[in-house]
Parts: C-alpha cells; structure tokens; sequence
C-alpha cells in the first residue's frame, strides 16, 4: 500500500520510509544523516519528506508527517523559516558557501523543533569545502540536523560519512514510478508506464518524458543512434548529433525554468509592468542571470550523462537478448531492430561498447574534455569491425 502524507512520493521506498517514520516519531533524532542512491531514486525528495516530519505540527501522540499542516507544506514547499535547502547551481559547491552554511547552522530554530540543513549535492563539494563542515557535524548545536545527499557513500570524504546516520534508496520499480506519475501528475497510465521504463525508474525524468513530446523525440533519436553507425564518417556525424540533442535538451529544460524565476523575482521585486528597470532591481536581475548562466553548464553535464545513459540501455537490451536473459527490454517498441543488432556480434563486444560509453560519462564529468572530441571518439569505438575498414 503506498505511504501516504509527506512519504507519498517515495515509492518503492518502503524500508526507508519506515526508518524516517521511526526517527521523526522518536523525538530525538541522530543529528546527521547520508542520503544516498542512484540519479532518480528521490534523495532529495526523501530528505524534504524526513524533514518536513521532523517539523510537523503534530504532536508526539501522532504519526508526525502529515502532509497537510503549514509546517509540512512550507517545508515541501522549500519555504519554512528552519530549513536551509543548498542544491548546487553550479560546477562545485564554495568553500565560502559551506562556511556560510556552518553560521547558519549555529542559529537557533524560530518556529519549529529543529533547524534543518539539507545539502542536495555533497558529492559536488571539494575536499577542502567539505573539511569545513566536519566540525559542524560533528559538534553540532543541539537543535541543528544536517541532511546531505550523495549518489554513493563513497563520493564523501570518510570523516564525513562515519558522522552520518546511512539512509539507503534504490530506483524504484517501473509500475510504482507509473504509478506515481498516475496519482501525483494525472497522467494516462498507458504512458506513464512507458515513459517510467525509458526512464529506467529514474522519476524525474520519466516526468519530463511523459509531458514534453519533444523530450521523447530527442531521447527516441539518441537510442536510435546505433543503427545509424555504418562508417568512420557516419560515426562523426552520429556523434555530432548526439551532443546537439543533448544540448537541446538541456536547453528546453531550463529555459522555462530561468523565465519562471525571472518574472517571480520581478514580481516580488514590484518591478513595473514597463518601461526601465531602477538600477537596484537591474543588478539583483543581473545576480539571478549570472547564477543561471552558472547552472546552465551545469545541466549542460548532467544532460551529455543522461543522453549516454540512454545510449546505454540500447546495449544494455541488446546484451540481454544475446544472452537470452528474458529480462523486459527498456526500449521495447525497437525490439525488431535491436533482435536484428544483437545477431550481428556476440556479447563480449557489446560488453566492449558499454566499456567505451561508460569511460566516456567518466571523462566528462572528471576533465575538461570537449564534449565533441569525446564522443566522437566514442561513436568510432563503437563501430564494427568491418564498419571501421570502410
């Protein structure tokens, strides 16, 4: 049975929704915890729901988490007085960033029983910024709750990790993140299945797949790359391809996104309907440009990794089908082509080219390597063997 109040959203998520129910409800929760788990699998989300419990305006007699009083709606909402929410917007987060999050953990809570620190990325800071906030978590005041977030434990310094209570999350299966998309966006089932399993469970984007048309055309052309790869000068040009849908598809995503703060800082602003902007509003308007500027080449990364993934599960379905595994293919609707793709070689070469992407994610995230170059580099190694000596 899916949990209800503000566990709603994490489905499939049953034993650590059990564990955040027993801590918010102890009433003395471990003052740090390690949210960890693959992209998609709802960190963020499951840091936000435990923290909004642990703010409740319920009272110990009953289950905190609600959903529904102001606490835990301001909380979800990111908007409470006690909770500071640091998603990272650009590369790395600042040391001077992670100082000024040790002050703020040193205030006391205004409203609510705790005051709540949660940092969506960990992983994004460097060693020297996260060495700042060892004595914090170590030491915290005894009203402060630190939430971090991170894809492993491995990507946080030991010092760190061994000061955190560990919350593991998986991806979810395919039907619960339908299902969320169901009840939560009032989506036809019929494509919120699909768009779940081109999502490979990762919920987000299986959103963005069920409501933008253009999203799942960009994505169908991505796993169709493959097919497409018959010469040296056809993987070229396949992998200039790849990079200009991933770009486009980081574009069109925080496009909207960027307009939306825009106008919502004008209007809070009271900024005039025409005409030119006073000079004070003019340099807070430049400020929120130059931080969009900065997230912009960061989801610029985050898109080139999510269109290799889907690359990958192009391989991944034709490693099934070689070996026979039975397993549901991620990209069902391809199943002729990538039956007739899996006969052409055997899995020790698919194995070979999952190897070549793989390293390429790696590349992209760890150096600054062109975008281009890489992946070029990558489509060529994707080549058959008679494909390379056209």
């Amino acid at each position: 049975m899916p949990s209800t109040g503000v566990w709603a959203e994490l489905r499939g998520q049953e034993q650590v929704v059990e564990q955040l129910r027993r801590a918010a409800q102890s009433g003395a929760p471990t003052h740090a915890w390690l949210f960890t788990g693959p992209p998609g699998s709802g960190r963020s989300n499951a840091a936000r729901a435990f923290a909004a419990a642990l703010l409740c305006d319920r009272d110990l007699l009953t289950e905190r988490g609600c959903g529904t009083c102001k606490a835990c709606r301001t909380v979800l909402s990111g908007a409470h007085a006690d909770l500071t929410n640091v998603t990272t917007e650009k590369v790395t987060i600042s040391i001077d960033e992670a100082r000024e999050l040790v002050r703020k953990a040193q205030d006391k809570p205004s409203t609510g029983r705790w005051r709540i620190i949660i940092v969506e990325d960990a992983d994004r800071m460097q060693e020297r910024s996260t060495n700042v906030l060892l004595k914090a978590i170590e030491e915290p005041p005894p009203r402060t709750i630190w939430l971090l977030c991170a894809p492993s434990p491995g990507d946080v310094l030991v010092t760190i990790r061994s000061r955190c209570r560990s919350v593991g999350l998986r991806l979810p299966p395919v039907q619960d993140v339908a299902e969320l998309l169901v009840a939560r966006d009032g989506i036809d089932p019929v494509i919120a299945e699909a768009a779940a399993r081109a999502a490979q469970s990762h919920i987000g984007v299986a959103k963005r797949l069920a409501t933008d048309d253009g999203a799942r055309e960009r994505r169908n052309q991505i796993v169709r790359l493959p097919l497409t790869l018959r010469s040296v000068s056809g993987a070229m040009r396949a992998a200039a391809d790849l990079v200009r849908l991933a770009e486009a598809e980081a574009q069109s995503s925080f496009e909207q996104r960027d307009a939306e703060e825009r106008a919502s800082l004008l209007a809070t602003l009271g900024a005039p309907e025409s005409g030119t902007l006073p000079p004070s509003m003019r340099a807070q308007i430049r400020h929120l440009e130059e931080d969009q500027t900065r997230r912009a080449k960061r989801s610029k990364n985050d898109y080139f990794d999510r269109a290799l993934t889907d690359l990958i599960s192009f391989y991944r379905d034709v490693l099934m089908l070689q070996v026979s595994s039975g397993q549901m293919l991620v990209n069902e609707p391809l199943r002729p082509e990538l039956e007739d793709f899996a006969r052409r070689e055997g899995p020790e070469d698919t194995l070979q080219r999952l190897e070549a992407i793989n390293e390429v994610r790696t590349r992209l995230v760890s150096t600054n390597v062109s975008p281009l170059l890489a992946i070029e580099a990558m489509t060529v190694s994707l080549l058959s063997r008679k494909d390379l000596d056209r």
